[in-house]
């Protein structure tokens, strides 16, 4: 069997657009966060392997909150007050999520001490030079971006924020961090690069020497890792992913699809809502109709995901499965209005298995539908020349089958969904 490949920095970026994704669209804090760790890194003289592990814990620091809208603006909010234990919850949620992944375990451990306070009071037990120096850099460059007003002239920041973070040598942060950090900052060019985002990628370089590329089975379990922040999302959906992500393989296993291309579905199927990043809370909870404003704001998503995904070159064929599962044969769906001759066979495939997945589970307006009604709304959309009458008949053929597999995958994932508490 053919196995594939995917460069990690291709991947970890790609998840820093996902995890960036904010109601009004996209923010760029991540990214502003690794820009000036590139900066603090410069600086210190740190080793290829040990920048490449700050970069990279940099770009998804936040990830333990990427599951909730509330929490994400609270974390860029410079006014906002946490109490002791609070502002931790995150950050042992992102360690919780990476510890088991070998593609992110040598920087699991950063995330989770990030918010640590150099003079201690941790809920780690942690102070000063204990603190992991990775975790000690990303709390000083999250606290300086989160600090830097995003409108107006940004150099009319630098005394202001410099003073702040002066004020908290010795306390928040690692004296000798903060000294750095004044020697940086003292050049224009410092906060200057914060405004122009494409100069992440003047760092690429030094994350990709000396670096193995990820193999299927690696993406596979960085695909679950971000299923399971999908589904956390709401408690409506949350073994959405997973579900999709089965009855799809299902259905590709019956339309001769290789064990490759399966594969790729599993993780097109895991992937499929992670646009969905984009919508707040309140709307996928919402135990009733949609406001056509809020059903615009839902209609971004698949757009989202197609534009995450679209970026890792290797995987091409998922970000077309995942992100057209709203598109319809008559080109009446969103949010490219394909039509038929553009569809492919797994985007078809995806197409069915969502909504058969969104139709046999609980939903905030209404419990799960019994068969027959699952069949006359499919078939519904088979005759408006929505969905592939194909797929649907194996579906209905299997539907036992399909059912099983949703039935399980809920069984299976509901542990692995329960919140982490710090």
């Amino acid at each position: 069997m053919t196995t594939f490949y995917i460069n990690p920095v291709n991947l970890i970026q790609t998840l820093t657009m996902a995890l960036d994704l904010a109601v009004d669209g996209v923010s760029l804090h991540q990214k502003r966060t690794a820009i000036i760790c590139s900066h603090l890194s410069e600086r210190l003289g740190l080793r290829i392997d040990v920048e490449h592990d700050l970069l990279s814990a940099a770009l998804i620091h936040d990830i333990g909150a990427a599951s909730s809208t509330e929490e994400r603006r609270k974390l860029a909010d410079p006014s906002m007050e946490w109490s002791k234990e609070a502002i931790f919850v995150h950050a042992e949620k992102g360690y919780q999520l990476l510890v088991n992944s070998d593609t992110f375990l040598e920087i699991a451990e950063a995330i989770r001490y990030h918010h640590d306070n150099w003079d201690g009071g941790n809920p780690s037990g942690l102070a000063g030079q204990d603190i992991p120096l990775i975790a000690r850099v990303i709390h000083l460059a999250d606290r300086i971006d989160v600090n830097t007003r995003k409108t107006g002239p940004i150099l009319h920041n630098c005394e202001r924020v410099q003073s702040l973070i002066k004020a908290g040598s010795g306390r928040s942060f690692d004296p000798e961090l903060v000294d750095v950090f004044l020697d940086c900052s003292a050049k224009e060019s410092f906060w200057l690069d914060l405004t122009a985002p494409d100069r992440a990628s003047t760092f690429n370089s030094k994350m990709k020497m000396g670096i193995t590329p990820l193999s299927i089975y690696d993406m596979l379990h960085v695909a679950e890792i971000f299923a399971t922040i999908i589904d956390r999302m709401s408690r409506f959906t949350a073994t959405h992913s997973r579900s999709v992500s089965g009855v799809a393989v299902f259905l590709a296993k019956w339309n001769g699809f290789s064990q490759n291309e399966l594969h790729l579905m599993r993780i097109a199927g895991l992937l499929h809502d992670l646009g969905k990043l984009s919508i707040p809370n309140a709307i996928l909870e919402k135990p009733g109709p949609l406001t056509r404003d809020e059903q615009l704001i839902v209609r971004q998503h698949t757009y989202y995901t197609y534009i995450i995904l679209d970026q890792i070159e290797q995987l091409s064929p998922v970000a077309q499965w995942a992100a057209w599962h709203h598109e319809t044969l008559d080109g009446q769906g969103y949010p490219f209005r394909l039509n038929e001759a553009a569809l492919s066979l797994g985007a078809r495939i995806m197409a069915v298995a969502d909504i058969f997945v969104a139709l046999a589970e609980n939903r905030p307006y209404r419990k799960k539908l019994p068969q027959e009604s699952i069949q006359r709304i499919m078939s519904a959309m088979v005759k408006e020349n929505k969905i592939s009458g194909r797929i649907v008949q194996t579906l209905f053929d299997n539907f036992s089958e399909a059912n099983l597999v949703v039935q399980t995958m809920e069984a299976m994932t509901q542990p692995t969904l329960d919140p982490v508490s710090a």
